[in-house]
């Protein structure tokens, strides 16, 4: 039966303390991906400051070194979109989403007949047998499916590719190279994602779970059968669910400035029960007109403005009138960006 109820303020605070918005970590950057799901970076600059907006001391060398030396692994995995994940849960991700990702490929006949399918797979393992290969090198082997292949033959996107000097994702190497043979099976993946996703998001509804996952929510259900949760509800009377012993911050918790980078996991529509962007607001953050996202700023737990760089600067655009302290803390924290940019 579901627990005490937890209220939109409650869920937002949740989510602020478990995506370490509420107070920069000091742990290594391994640990700190690992704490909040992974970071979304088809955009990459945004692993950079999706650390350096949660991570104290943080300067952008230390995520490309991370990257250089395999400790950080950039792959395709939830979605089917890019992201930043430790190399310790790499295998457990991608098995996890393995089967979600073919088929959902398969539906939209995105690939080619299963015969070429197979002999591209194997062209492509022994066009990277020697080495890590670029998208322009591999893409005449699959004739436009090189994308899709990558549903078939793991694949992580590999240094100085996907780095703040080098932000194209144009560089390939096979997983089980660079990262190292797999360790994980899809049923120990599947139950991986559910514990990550309430480590970092909860709590939440099973859909929730499976939106962020890009899974079904009966797969999320199933493999939560194996994982010890605590139920709670909303104001609604649905139910959440979590892992036992994580922090479910007072309501009232100040929340400080945060500045927050473009596809921020936290904006989804996944989290969108935490109140985090104001309906109002989300048009001008993602929509047809403005695909890629905008870079976003929070005040007291919900976003009021978006930020961009212009000219080397950072500049503010405000959604909503906030109070002078809070302009001034904006401020600071504007500058900070901005030194971090430069």
């Amino acid at each position: 039966m579901p627990g005490r109820t937890l209220t939109t303020r409650h869920l937002n605070r949740s989510l602020l303390a478990r995506q370490l918005l509420l107070a920069r970590a000091t742990s290594p950057i391994e640990d700190v991906v690992e704490q909040v799901g992974g970071l979304q970076t088809q955009y990459a600059p945004s692993g950079y400051v999706g650390l350096w907006t949660r991570l104290a001391r943080f300067q952008r060398p230390d995520l490309t070194a991370a990257l250089e030396e395999r400790r950080i692994i950039q792959a395709s995995l939830m979605r089917t979109t890019i992201h930043m994940v430790s190399r310790r849960e790499y295998w457990r991700y991608a098995m996890g989403v393995r089967r979600a990702r073919q088929e959902w490929a398969a539906r939209l006949r995105l690939l080619p007949p299963e015969a070429e399918l197979q002999a591209t797979s194997i062209a492509f393992r022994a066009a990277l047998a020697d080495g890590p290969r670029t998208v322009k090198e591999l893409g005449g082997l699959a004739d436009g499916f090189v994308g899709n292949l990558g549903l078939f033959v793991d694949l992580v996107r590999v240094p100085p590719s996907g780095t703040w000097e080098r932000r194209r994702a144009d560089r390939l190497a096979l997983a089980e190279t660079w990262v190292g043979p797999v360790d994980a099976t899809e049923d120990e993946g599947l139950v991986h994602l559910v514990r990550a996703y309430l480590r970092a998001f909860g709590p939440a509804p099973w859909r929730d779970i499976a939106g962020w996952a890009g899974i079904t929510t009966s797969n999320a259900k199933l493999a939560g059968q194996s994982i010890e949760l605590v139920r709670y509800c909303d104001e609604t009377g649905s139910e959440l669910v979590d892992l036992p012993g994580q922090p479910i911050p007072d309501p009232d918790t100040p929340a400080p400035v945060r500045f927050l980078p473009h596809w921020d996991s936290t904006l989804l529509v996944h989290a969108r029960r935490t109140g985090l962007v104001p309906e109002a607001h989300r048009p001008r953050i993602f929509g047809p007109r403005n695909p890629f996202s905008v870079g976003t700023v929070i005040v007291d737990g919900r976003v009021v403005a978006a930020w961009s760089v212009r000219h080397g600067r950072v500049a503010v655009d405000w959604f909503e009138n906030v109070t002078a302290e809070d302009r001034r803390a904006v401020e600071t924290e504007r500058k900070a960006l901005e030194a971090f940019h430069a």
